[in-house]
């Protein structure tokens, strides 16, 4: 049997015997000596050969990277000039008595310890990628995060309740991944994007405080932050009110970060209203280690000559805003061009700037060629507004204002991170009274911003009949350095309510009895006030971490085509299972 792990063997265990279990990294012959770095979860501790064991130094010499070893041994001092401070086990080694080949390995495509992998050979051939350290250690800090969310929720009277998997598809603002049922031939179960409703349910069912730690499922374009199945921190209670419910869950996220990390994230996290920082930073979860903010100039461009300006000012929902940016003035043209081209990719037309050489002789201090087109009170406030100083630059963005904040939000964040604005910790924060609706130009109809069953604020009733586009919600999200690791809202527990909901996204009566029966006739049972949360632990994981993507703390993840490429799956499936489900696979069309 095992008396040690590998990496927990120490100074402490001199000249006791041990037997250890785990890969063989390396192997290195150094003049008849064998030497052997034997790796387990726990670490590393380095086994020493010596020829005097004939049977043992012949097996010794059999060894390549990845054979699974037994070893059996004498724990002994490095020489004083050969200790490694880097490893735990730096200061020992191992006198090997006894080996035991468990089992072989054939050559393996990378070495474990190889940093500078392919991420594509790494999911290929993932069970070696997860033997490497770092992805030990990620896996490992992602199951003390789930630990010591279930220990915070367990002592405040939180229950763990499993939904199901096999659901009923309704819109939820992504598509569903869809099961065809085999006794039901042409129906359909989805896979849950959340387990919204049934929450929501558990709570009108007397629950009061439910979590769960859940896949979800949303067929939907990819990137680092996203995969088809994620896992939620899902959170519910009642008779809570929107304060109460962020102050006890801004309460998780500070144990979580101090038992995980031993780092205070502060309290309380500040607050700041969904329309405060669309106006400031152009998104809706800005990075506020970022200190750059947005100069709002719509009203001051009305007026101006420069019809780029001045058609988006005028416009109905349109916006022009400027981004200062302190000694910008030394951006070279080649970078200003590539800024540019940047911001193109979120739907802007152009790039205008000026650059403050001498804010003193006023235009004549100012090098740009759109200066000539704007008055001289114009340049005052932008000036003025922006607290530009010489050496200063400001770029500009005009269009309609979502261009413009993706566009500029995006640009914000690029070059704070580029020129060096960053400021280093952690900067979480709570963004609340979001609208209830965003308007779909393409439909022209209202959508919800959030879901359909998000609660207005008090008194945002009556929007919801006579002005949509004025109701605010009490919905609310928690953000992280640029991130948005949880968001919720006080739910809808009136039915008339939910009727005006509907009503405003265009939701017939008959069309929700079809998609919201069940919960429209729970609703009339003595539902109780309640309201909830749902954090992405794959994106809070990955930030503790400081890894690229949540592809790094995921055992198992899709690529960003939603492959798996260990499993080749999707996959097709034979002729007999397609039947079995009354589906018949149409030829592709032909181009």
């Amino acid at each position: 049997m095992r008396t040690h792990y590998c990496g927990q063997v120490t100074a402490l265990h001199f000249g006791q015997t041990v037997t250890l279990y785990g890969w063989a990294q390396r192997r290195r012959d150094h003049g008849g000596v064998i030497f052997i770095d034997l790796r387990d979860r726990e670490g590393l501790v380095q086994i020493v050969c010596d020829p005097d064991r004939r049977e043992m130094f012949a097996l010794a010499e059999r060894v390549r990277s990845e054979f699974v070893l037994k070893v059996e041994g004498r724990v002994v001092k490095r020489v004083p000039d050969l200790i490694n401070p880097k490893l735990a086990t730096g200061e020992i080694e191992i006198a090997c008595q006894s080996l035991e080949i468990l089992n072989p390995s054939v050559p393996i495509p990378f070495q474990i310890d190889d940093e500078d992998l392919n991420e594509n050979t790494r999911l290929t051939h993932r069970v070696l990628d997860l033997r490497r350290p770092q992805m030990q250690a990620n896996l490992r800090l992602r199951y003390r995060t789930s630990m010591a969310v279930r220990k915070f929720m367990d002592a405040r009277g939180f229950i763990d309740v499993e939904t199901p998997m096999l659901t009923k598809s309704t819109p939820e603002g992504a598509r569903d991944y869809l099961v065809p049922s085999r006794v039901h031939s042409g129906q359909f179960f989805a896979l849950p994007q959340s387990p919204q409703l049934f929450k929501q349910m558990l709570m009108m069912a007397g629950f009061d405080r439910y979590y769960q730690i859940t896949k979800c499922f949303r067929d939907e374009d990819l990137r680092a932050d996203r995969q088809p199945e994620f896992t939620q921190i899902d959170v519910e209670t009642s008779f809570l009110s929107e304060q109460e419910i962020r102050g006890l869950m801004e309460e998780m996220i500070h144990t979580v970060f101090r038992e995980v990390l031993n780092v205070d994230l502060g309290s309380p996290f500040p607050i700041y209203t969904y329309a405060d920082v669309m106006r400031d930073y152009g998104s809706d979860k800005p990075d506020f280690r970022v200190p750059l903010k947005f100069t709002e100039l719509t009203d001051v461009m009305r007026s101006v000559d420069f019809k780029v300006f001045a058609a988006a000012a005028n416009a109905t929902g349109g916006r022009v805003a400027g981004l200062l940016i302190p000694r910008g003035g030394d951006l070279t043209r080649g970078e200003i061009d590539s800024y540019g081209q940047f911001v193109g990719i979120y739907g802007a037309k152009g790039l205008a700037y000026i650059k403050f050489n001498e804010i003193a002789k006023g235009r004549d201090g100012m090098q740009s060629p759109i200066v000539k087109n704007l008055s001289d009170a114009a340049l005052s406030a932008i000036v003025e507004r922006s607290g530009a100083k010489d050496g200063d630059l400001m770029f500009f963005a005009a269009d309609k204002a979502k261009v413009v904040n993706d566009s500029l939000g995006a640009l914000r964040v690029k070059i704070g991170h580029e020129k060096g604005f960053v400021e280093k910790g952690w900067r979480p924060a709570w963004v609340i009274d979001f609208p209830m609706f965003e308007y779909d130009e393409e439909a022209k109809r209202w959508a919800a911003m959030h879901h359909p069953f998000t609660a207005p604020k008090d008194g945002h009733d009556d929007y919801l009949v006579t002005d949509p586009g004025k109701a605010i919600a009490k919905a609310y999200d928690m953000i992280l350095n640029g991130w948005e690791i949880g968001g919720g809202s006080v739910r809808i527990h009136r039915a008339d309510t939910q009727s005006k909901v509907f009503d405003a996204l265009g939701i017939g009566e008959e069309e929700a009895r079809i998609k919201f029966g069940f919960l429209l006739d729970a609703l009339k049972y003595g539902a109780p006030p309640h309201g909830g949360i749902a954090f992405g632990l794959d994106r809070i994981v990955t930030m503790m971490a400081g890894a690229d993507s949540i592809r790094d703390v995921i055992a198992f993840p899709k690529t960003q085509r939603a492959q798996c490429l260990l499993t080749q799956a999707p996959s097709s499936v034979d002729e007999k299972q397609l039947r079995e489900l009354h589906i018949r696979l149409r030829e592709p069309a032909k181009v």
